[in-house]
């Protein structure tokens, strides 16, 4: 029933710009790698969705400066048998962090904030607290918006609707209800890279602090409003008026609890949108740096923001470059990429988990749209696919066909990357299935004996089987091949308490 009514949808989906051409559109939904030499099957995009389990795939594509066309595909809500149209809101995930360094520096450009001065001289109803790890150095905006503040928590996990909420200072500090760590320096500031989703936090405090506004207020009417993003809010909990719009999240297929999560911390990931909206901002970057557009930033100013990876990521291919950012939530992920030398450039939202189906749509539309430079690379089917359904079923049976396919098809499938059995394995590890997660984990280890992470993974597998002995010992093992691992030191430290009990 589904297949059918997936297939009925993308005969009816046509909220497209009508006078693109259609063999744009038949080229890109009936062969997803007709650029790709390399693969024996002509794989549609509602193959795709299907093999990845995503119900909604929502796409803005940019050429010459202007939204070429936009589409939807699917369903928003599989139970409510809600279709996706352009229109159907996401949650945006880390793109929210790109919208968020415009307001940002909005007000440096209006000589409100400055960028390399330290944050406590904005922060008024909390400040961080310094201490040895820092080495006497200050963090600045910059450093908050680059991810070179040395700052603890990656991201946010949200909060089941009707949860009690925490406020930011709470958050930051990381004092209950906030289900997230302390931000706290992890290294001194300037030295590294080190994504930091609570360093982000920090910059949400410090919009409201110095703009007296809310933080979901000062976005709208500074940044969003202006750019002409009229369905995007950063309001959390959302406002009643846009729910019915909203995309449900599915996370592996299964319907997230209450359809999405609540994200307080907004400036790094509460942004709803879609990707007419997100094209739009796209659009404003692009001729602010031809000095066709000012609506935000001047093209001094946006210049400054790509070089510096203020809120995005900037990738030089051979002299074109290309700004990015990709975005996660429970239950949807998305991505934008766009050309800084020309008007090209793509959104896509889903409210699935697979990014590999995303890179996937940016290639195809890259190809047909004859991106400059553009890295097309061919990639190999996903392994850890191949063998779900299987290892659902049966884990063994699921094993035996992984190294059946190693053995005889070892050039279609990807058996490179660790990352592929490690997601899988921790799938049944949070579905508790924690003998099942083991056994792959340990297919993992005997692939990459060398890789800190698969030993690192095996260890919280035994740790939650309290078998603490084996936990230990792969703890050791991941310390013996990365001497400054934390999180190894951490958990040998909380294992032998246990043990001494």
């Amino acid at each position: 029933m589904k297949k059918s009514c997936l297939a009925i949808l993308f005969l009816l989906s046509t909220n497209i710009f009508a006078q693109k051409p259609s063999h744009k559109f038949d080229l890109f939904e009936n062969s997803v790698f007709h650029w790709d030499k390399s693969k024996n099957k002509k794989w549609t995009l509602k193959e795709r969705m299907n093999l990845y389990g995503v119900n909604a795939v929502s796409i803005a594509v940019v050429k010459d400066y202007k939204i070429e066309w936009t589409k939807a595909y699917g369903f928003a809500d599989v139970d409510e048998k809600k279709m996706a149209t352009p229109e159907i809101l996401f949650q945006a995930g880390s793109i929210s962090k790109s919208i968020n360094s415009l307001g940002i520096l909005k007000l440096v450009e209006e000589g409100k904030l400055a960028l390399y001065d330290d944050i406590n001289n904005y922060l008024k109803t909390w400040k961080f607290p310094y201490d040895d790890i820092s080495n006497g150095k200050k963090i600045s905006i910059a450093d908050l918006l680059s991810h070179k503040a040395g700052l603890s928590v990656h991201g946010f996990y949200g909060y089941e609707i009707g949860r009690e909420l925490p406020s930011t200072i709470q958050i930051l500090d990381g004092l209950q209800p906030a289900n997230s760590k302390a931000v706290r320096s992890e290294f001194e500031p300037g030295l590294n890279f080190e994504y930091s989703g609570g360093g982000t936090t920090i910059t949400q405090l410090i919009i409201e602090n110095t703009s007296g506004q809310t933080y979901e207020d000062y976005m709208s009417r500074n940044i969003l409003v202006p750019l002409g993003m009229s369905h995007s809010s950063f309001n959390q909990p959302p406002i009643q008026q846009q729910i019915a719009n909203f995309a449900t999240g599915y996370n592996n297929g299964k319907e997230v609890i209450g359809k999405y999560h609540i994200y307080p911390e907004k400036a790094a990931a509460g942004l709803w949108t879609n990707p007419t909206d997100i094209a739009k901002y796209i659009i404003e970057t692009q001729l602010s740096l031809s000095e066709k557009s000012n609506k935000i930033l001047s093209k001094e100013m946006s210049l400054k923001r790509l070089e510096n990876s203020f809120g995005v990521f900037l990738d030089d291919y051979n002299g074109v470059k290309y700004f990015r950012h990709s975005g996660g939530s429970d239950g949807f992920v998305c991505n934008y990429v766009a050309s800084l030398n020309n008007g090209d450039g793509i959104i896509v939202m889903t409210n699935g988990m697979s990014m590999r189906l995303i890179d996937e749509i940016v290639n195809s539309i890259a190809s047909i749209n004859n991106w400059k430079n553009y890295p097309l690379i061919p990639q190999k089917e996903s392994i850890a696919l191949a063998i779900r359904k299987e290892c659902e079923k049966n884990i063994d049976q699921g094993i035996e066909l992984y190294k059946n396919l190693k053995k005889d098809k070892n050039t279609e499938y990807n058996f490179l990357d660790e990352s592929e059995l490690n997601t899988l394995a921790y799938e049944f590890l949070r579905d508790e299935k924690i003998e099942s997660a083991i056994k792959l984990f340990n297919i993992n280890v005997n692939a990459f004996p060398n890789s800190p992470n698969v030993y690192d993974s095996r260890a919280e597998a035994y740790f939650n089987k309290k078998d603490y002995f084996l936990s230990k010992s792969d703890y050791l093992k991941v310390l013996e091949l990365d001497s400054a691992n934390l999180n190894a030191k951490n958990m040998l430290l909380k294992i032998e308490k246990l043990l001494k009990n």
